[in-house]
Formats: C-alpha cells, structure tokens, sequence
C-alpha cells in the first residue's frame, strides 16, 4: 500500500505541468493522482496570484470560493480517498500520523514547486493570468469533472 501511495505522489509530480488531463491509465493510484494534481495545481494558481498580484486577491478569493463549493463533493471524495490510501499504509495510529505528515508534506512541496514556476514566468504574464481567474475557474477547463471524466470512472469502480 506505501508504494501505491507514494505511486500517486509521483504520478501527481509528473502530471503537475499537465493543465488537461491525459486519457485515463485506467490504474485508480495513477488517476486518482491526476485528478488532485488537478485540484493541486488550482490551489497553486490561486496561492501564486495572491503572491504576484495581491490587487487582484479579493476578486480571486471570492471566484476560488464560489469554484470550490461547486466542486465540494468531488473534492471531500479526493480528500477521502487519499486519507483511505494513507490509512491503508500504515499498521497503526502513530505509524498514520507520521505517514499523514509525510504524503501531506510531499503534496505540499509539489504544490510549492508548481506555484514557483508560475511565479517565474513573469510579473506581466503571471498578472494577466491572475487577472483571468475568475473567468477561468468558470470555464471549462476549471471544470474538475470535466476535464478527468475518464479518470474519475476509473476512481469510482473502486468504493
């Protein structure tokens, strides 16, 4: 189970430039993986325009606010099933906290890494795609269902 969790880590890392998804693997680690590096990558879009652009936070956090609770079900299900995965590496209460520190923390580091390249790329593109993301996260490629339809088939085969 640690392998198949740490295979969702780094498929996350692989799919993190990926902003659409790919067909789906068909293998629930590898999709489950692309599905919340999705979600990730929103987060890190959000974070870096808070960073590179803090005029536009207000509006930014009111679009990602109205997005996440449009996604809510499909992201308490994400959540759910990577703690499953979590809890299924580990042989007991202590062993799962410090395996909950340990994945949460590379998911973390991969979202930094992400949200870093995004900040690199520089002040007049990153401000005119900060200035985007409320039409963005309203579009179609923002759209978590959408976008990993074939994945998410794959995620829930498994209960």
């Amino acid at each position: 189970m640690k392998q198949l969790l740490s295979s969702v880590i780094a498929a996350m890392a692989i799919a993190g430039g990926s902003a659409i998804a790919a067909e789906s693997s068909g293998n629930y680690a590898t999709d489950l993986a692309r599905v919340f590096g999705g979600y990730q990558r929103i987060l890190a879009l959000k974070e870096a325009c808070d960073t590179a652009v803090p005029v536009a936070r207000a509006s930014n956090n009111k679009a990602f606010s109205a997005w996440e609770a449009q996604h809510r079900t499909l992201l308490q299900d994400l959540r759910q099933r990577v703690d499953a995965m979590i809890r299924g590496a580990s042989k007991d209460r202590e062993d799962y906290v410090r395996n909950l520190g340990k994945y949460e923390g590379e998911i973390l580091l991969q979202r930094k890494e992400y949200r870093d390249m995004l900040l690199a790329l520089g002040a007049d593109d990153l401000r005119g795609q900060c200035q985007r993301v409320p039409e963005t996260l309203k579009g179609p490629e923002a759209n978590l269902a959408a976008v990993y339809a074939s994945e998410l088939q794959t995620i829930r085969k498994r209960k």
